[in-house]
């Protein structure tokens, strides 16, 4: 039961926020740049750093350049990358060999990463959505997007990025019985070590559109994926995903959008108190940053608000795309 609070005078809650230092005694949540995973886009070629139009500031980058990022990662002390790979719709196929085939940019990436930064964590994606010529997540067939025939390439895409070097496996396609797949498959080929946070509660958001032009996806996709994403008006239903995917053997649980969604959040956290993060997805980043252009809002203060928020909803860690300059802005405060 909450204590009771002598009445006014005696309880004056403005005490409590009176200077600076009284503040920062008070404070309930605090950022850290150890919240951090920074997402980036690593495409083919060498020495390209290429604008994202509808992310202000976020870049593909060649395999080079991503080692370059992760240095600046581990030089800020960001914990994390974690590695989304851009396709053209020329390297697509029906099949979607290119997800786990050892020289595709993303594997490149990893084993990159992990010769020249080994001091950072190599978070990746599984999903088929930027190697299929469909857009989708899974295979599709006969306009069905299939669940156990894409788990088994899923396995193997997983399987793919362990050999590669991967820290942590991202699961972001939503099928049922994947993790437990996955964890199998990992235990039986000897890499126990490997992580998987899972998106265990993804929702079929709107948000998604930038993200979708940085990958490559947004002119493939046929139809939506409403059949295998949440329903935005769901919150009982991201229980009884998260509950499974521990069940099967996620190590840590991710709710994505992340700001539209800290009431799913708050619940997962409350309920399991397993590792939970959420993913500030590029719509989220996408408006503050085009706001602040604008200069209709602070961007900086935005930025650290919208971060601040996620850690309040009980979040363990967030997947931001503006984890440099938070990082940047904190290490200055140090």
């Amino acid at each position: 039961m909450r204590p009771t609070q002598a009445p006014f005078p005696a309880t004056r809650l403005r005490r409590a926020r009176q200077s600076p230092a009284i503040r920062a005694l008070t404070r309930e949540n605090s950022l850290s740049v150890s919240d951090f995973i920074w997402p980036v886009f690593v495409r083919a070629g060498d020495g390209i750093e290429e604008p994202i139009p509808s992310m202000p500031g976020v870049f593909r980058r060649s395999v080079d350049k991503i080692v370059e990022a992760a240095r600046e990662a581990a030089d800020l002390g960001i914990p994390a990358i974690c590695i989304f790979p851009y396709t053209s719709i020329e390297e697509r196929t029906e099949d979607c060999a290119g997800a786990w085939d050892p020289e595709n940019h993303a594997n490149r990436a990893i084993r990159a990463i992990k010769a020249a930064v080994p001091q950072i964590a190599v978070m990746t994606d599984v999903a088929l959505d930027t190697y299929n010529i469909n857009g989708h997540d899974g295979f599709v067939e006969n306009g069905e997007i299939v669940n156990d025939r894409t788990i088994e390439a899923l396995v193997k895409m997983t399987l793919s990025q362990a050999e590669a070097g991967a820290d942590i496996i991202g699961p972001s396609d939503m099928m049922d019985g994947r993790i437990g797949a996955m964890r199998a498959a990992l235990e039986t080929a000897g890499h126990q070590n490997v992580m998987i946070l899972s998106y265990a509660a993804k929702y079929a958001s709107a948000f998604y559109g930038p993200f979708r032009d940085a990958v490559g996806a947004s002119g493939a996709l046929t139809g939506d994926k409403k059949t295998y994403q949440m329903d935005p008006g769901n919150s009982d239903e991201a229980l009884r995903l998260i509950e499974r995917d521990l069940r099967e053997g996620a190590d840590m649980v991710m709710v994505k959008p992340g700001m539209p969604y800290l009431d799913i959040c708050r619940r997962v956290k409350d309920t399991f108190g397993a590792p939970t993060y959420a993913y500030q997805v590029s719509g989220e980043f996408s408006m503050i940053q085009a706001a602040a252009e604008h200069g209709w809002v602070d961007g900086e203060k935005v930025m650290m608000e919208s971060l601040m928020a996620f850690k309040r909803a009980g979040c363990d860690g967030i997947l931001t795309y503006f984890a440099p300059a938070a990082a940047r802005l904190l290490n200055a405060q140090q």
